[in-house]
């Protein structure tokens, strides 16, 4: 299992390596710049608030799908035509309950189309997700790491040569943007549909209450993580343009270093989206999970560290050259968001790992002790420091709740850290924020060039510290189902 974890991450991270960046930088960065702060801002705000009542656009079901089918396979031609007409309901259910919940939280009448339209896509997300997730538990993880990429393909087709030629630069606005989303989003989640059609001999569209209603109790636990999840990595943004007079400037400043965030996280989704239903078979087959967390967790840390590193010291030069907003005040942002994003990726390992396991209610404890952490904190901190007072709050929490992910992991699958592997992670941490320090303060050159050397030491100490190896390489021969 490692070798196959290892052969189909490279690959994963190798496409997403080639699109995901020309999208986020490419792409959402040049729309931000040619919107402006406050609208991009409140986009972000509507954005991050339809993110809110995933619970039921979702309801655990593509995570639950993909666990079930990695470990029932046969079971996909029974569950498709179900699922397809479940997902229907519930997002339809799910627009309905965001635009009522906007009018509740005050937002003006007017700014509900627009609503409407973010919502729209988070349900073809959501789709998109379901669908993948058929292709995943299969086993057919390289079509996956295509798919995983396709709707932000299909965007920069689709908005890069409006973004180039000045005359319809001139007339875009961000609702343009949301519209483009849509169509990357349809097309996106017919293509998934057809691949995933292939795999199944005869279907029709049912409608079985009985089913539908065992479904939804099993997927329930699943539905409630990523509800408690999304609220303490969302609520952020909802909360800095509602409480702040500013709010819809200071949440456009959060939005630009968060998406810095996003794209960091990128990795760390792809691991988890490849190891669940890894981790489902070797649970099932009784296979110690030991050695595959461990291998994924250095990996993930050796490269979480060195980008966070990296990216924290030179911080600012790095908002200035991306933002016509960006200044010392939105790199301090960054630095903060970059500390969470290292916690982000512990998790990423072992919140996947408890998925897998099925016993939902410890972590969602979990989740909901760090909903009211992140609230309080929020609550304290943005009225005094605005959005840098949300991303020290969001650091904060995405600590506290994987150094409680890796303790009940530790319970249940009889995981333990050794005292030689935690001193190799923290000298390879001290290590790297060294020779970060190092190459800002003493190397000659251009920022940019130093910012770029911070990844050959990162490199460099991970193989001085064992967390790469390369006997680690010799499993990314080929290997799996295509």
């Amino acid at each position: 299992m490692k070798r196959e974890f290892a052969s189909n991450i490279a690959l994963l991270i190798l496409i997403n390596l080639l699109i995901k960046p020309a999208y986020i930088f490419g792409v959402d960065r040049s729309v931000q710049n040619l919107v402006g702060a406050e609208d991009f801002g409140i986009y972000f705000a509507l954005y991050n608030f339809a993110f809110l009542f995933q619970i039921v656009n979702d309801f655990g079901i593509q995570n639950f799908n993909n666990r079930h089918i990695a470990r029932h396979p046969h079971l996909l031609e029974k569950y498709f035509p179900h699922f397809l007409t479940l997902k229907g309901m519930l997002g339809l259910t799910y627009l309905v309950l965001v635009l009522l919940g906007a009018l509740l939280a005050g937002y003006p009448p007017g700014i509900l189309p627009f609503l409407f339209w973010i919502g729209f896509n988070w349900m073809l997300n959501a789709l998109l997700l379901y669908l993948r997730s058929n292709v995943s538990g299969l086993g057919y993880y390289r079509t996956d790491s295509l798919l995983s990429v396709l709707d932000r393909f299909l965007m920069i087709l689709v908005l890069g040569p409006v973004l180039l030629v000045p005359a319809w630069r001139s007339r875009f606005d961000i609702h343009d943007f949301v519209y483009a989303q849509t169509l990357s989003l349809g097309v996106a989640c017919l293509i998934a549909f057809r691949i995933g059609r292939r795999k199944i001999q005869a279907w029709r569209v049912r409608f079985d209450k009985r089913l539908m209603a065992v479904i939804l109790r099993q997927s329930y636990p699943f539905a409630l993580a990523v509800l408690l999840m999304t609220v303490y990595t969302r609520i952020d943004g909802v909360m800095i343009e509602r409480m702040l007079d500013n709010g819809r400037t200071e949440a456009g400043i959060y939005a630009s270093a968060y998406r810095l965030l996003d794209a960091a996280n990128m990795m760390g989704f792809l691991f988890a989206g490849l190891l669940l239903p890894m981790f489902s078979r070797m649970l099932k087959a009784g296979e110690p999970v030991g050695p595959l967390t461990g291998m994924a967790f250095q990996w993930l840390f050796a490269g979480a560290v060195t980008l966070a590193m990296a990216v924290g010291f030179f911080s600012e030069p790095i908002m200035r050259s991306l933002y016509v907003t960006g200044d010392a005040y939105s790199g301090q942002i960054l630095v903060w968001l970059m500390a969470a994003f290292v916690a982000m990726a512990g998790t990423y390992i072992y919140g996947t790992l408890l998925t897998a396991h099925g016993n939902m209610r410890p972590m969602n404890l979990i989740f909901i002790a760090g909903i009211a952490l992140n609230v309080l904190l929020n609550a304290l901190l943005i009225p005094g420091r605005g959005a840098l007072g949300a991303a020290v709050a969001t650091a904060f929490t995405q600590w506290a709740t994987l150094l409680a992910q890796v303790a009940l992991a530790g319970r249940q699958f009889g995981l333990t850290a050794r005292a030689g592997a935690l001193v190799r992670l923290a000298g390879f941490a001290s290590g790297m924020a060294a020779s970060c320090y190092l190459l800002q303060n003493l190397a000659a050159g251009p920022w940019i060039v130093k910012f770029l050397a911070c990844a050959p030491a990162g490199l460099l100490l991970a193989f001085t510290f064992r967390l790469l190896q390369l006997r680690d390489f010799r499993v990314l021969l080929p290997s799996g189902r295509d």
